[in-house]
């Protein structure tokens, strides 16, 4: 299937990745959703001149398209930092009928990835880059806002529990996401029940990135 991104998010990411990558400088790559797809063009502008940002252009999905497309997306490369997170779509549900985007429906729906599957994934992941990247950086998934059509609040925070546990077993930093998103007032998401955000909310998740994944190792 496919992922849904907002088509303001992939003008801008286009748009943002016009000038090629400068084989002088340290790459940092990007593996998320569509919330990834909307702070990744501001990371690029708060990192120029310092690191490579680059990312899939696709909406990488669920774990199980992760499996799928993670040596098409890593290229056989060697990346500074890989700064990676799946989550949102694993726990979304989806009915066929569903006239919501996504075909998002948590009454009818049935969960793509149950919590089960999804720690496996998730581990198999983590053992599969560990090989492509000089440090590997978790971020957390992002606030679940009520009313959302085909996610139940609450449902992130049992599954961050879990990848937070894979990534300690690691020792993988984890780029809290979901803490700084949880402080977000309604304006900075795009409309209620959207887990999308605005410009402003994209910034703030951006700086945060930023700031974490250009941090010398501890």
């Amino acid at each position: 299937m496919e992922f849904y991104t907002p088509e303001r998010d992939n003008r801008r990411l286009d748009a943002s990745n016009a000038t090629g990558p400068d084989a002088c400088l340290p790459s940092l790559f990007i593996i998320g959703d569509s919330i990834s797809q909307g702070y990744t063009p501001i990371v690029r502008e708060m990192l120029r001149g310092r690191c490579n940002v680059e990312r899939p252009r696709a909406n990488c999905g669920d774990t199980r398209l992760g499996l799928e497309r993670l040596d098409e997306w890593l290229d056989g490369r060697r990346w500074d930092v890989i700064h990676f997170n799946w989550g949102l779509h694993d726990l979304c549900h989806r009915h066929p009928d569903s006239k919501v985007y996504g075909n998002r429906d948590k009454i009818r729906g049935t969960i793509s990835v149950p919590i089960e599957e999804y720690r496996t994934n998730l581990e198999t992941l983590v053992g599969r880059m560990k090989p492509s990247a000089k440090r590997l950086i978790w971020a957390s998934t992002t606030v679940v806002p009520p009313g959302e059509a085909g996610r139940f609040e609450g449902d992130e925070r049992r599954y961050n529990d879990v990848a937070r546990r894979i990534m300690q077993a690691h020792n993988i930093p984890i780029n809290d996401l979901h803490a700084l998103s949880s402080t977000f007032t309604p304006d900075l998401f795009t409309q209620p029940g959207d887990v999308h955000f605005t410009e402003e909310g994209y910034r703030l998740l951006a700086q945060q990135v930023a700031r974490f994944t250009h941090a010398p190792p501890t």
